[in-house]
């Protein structure tokens, strides 16, 4: 299952024989049930992560209790590569939405795939720049936007080709799990769902949803 995953991954796509073999012998994974922390505030970076397979959400708690939900990345997902690069503690939670499995990439590995392949710099560069982006329109949509705006713009962020390749336009998602990315409500979410789907914008049934117009969810609201 691993090798696989690491031959499915885009950014493996333009390696060595030699450097994926090395990508292979290094990657590990576990698995997580739902509610589980993969890692907390605090830890020490030592890893790249990917989602093999699940969803897990990016989130933070202040010291009042305010808890903030960042994004969530799905199936194919990687992330905290700028704490990896910085070698310092992560600055948030990662916990698994439903039982997922979540490789793991160690930093001395990814450090020497960046001296050693400019294809997977390449890809870094492309991933900060729509992650950036991601930060900032999410910070946007919070503070301008209504419910159900916040509600579409949660959706489309996890349809990302470049962020979650291959993520076609259907994902295993709950009500209850875009609640917690929008940080509303699981009955909240699901007004708001079926406000999109009147709007033609997606089709929603039991723990599945498909975006039916991508470009119309990042602009709702507008």
């Amino acid at each position: 299952m691993l090798n696989d995953f690491v031959d499915r991954c885009v950014w493996a796509a333009d390696l060595s024989p030699e450097q994926r073999e090395r990508v292979r012998r290094a990657m590990f994974v576990r698995e997580y049930t739902q509610g589980d922390y993969v890692c907390h505030k605090g830890d020490m970076a030592e890893h790249w992560l990917g989602v093999l397979e699940g969803i897990v959400k990016i989130t933070t708690v202040s010291p009042s209790g305010k808890s903030v939900t960042f994004t969530g990345v799905p199936t194919g997902g990687w992330f905290g590569e700028g704490a990896v690069l910085k070698s310092e503690i992560r600055k948030y939670d990662v916990m698994a939405l439903r039982r997922s499995t979540i490789a793991f990439l160690p930093r001395e590995t990814f450090q020497w795939l960046l001296d050693t392949s400019l294809p997977f710099t390449r890809f870094l560069l492309t991933q900060f720049n729509e992650r950036l982006g991601q930060f900032i329109a999410a910070v946007e949509y919070e503070r301008l936007l209504d419910i159900d705006s916040r509600v579409a713009r949660a959706v489309s962020s996890l349809f990302n080709e470049h962020l979650y390749p291959g993520i076609g336009n259907t994902l295993e998602i709950s009500q209850e799990e875009i609640g917690l990315l929008a940080g509303i409500s699981r009955q909240r979410a699901n007004q708001a769902l079926k406000v999109l789907e009147q709007q033609g914008l997606v089709r929603v049934d039991y723990g599945v949803i498909q975006v039916l117009d991508l470009d119309g969810l990042r602009q709702y609201g507008e």
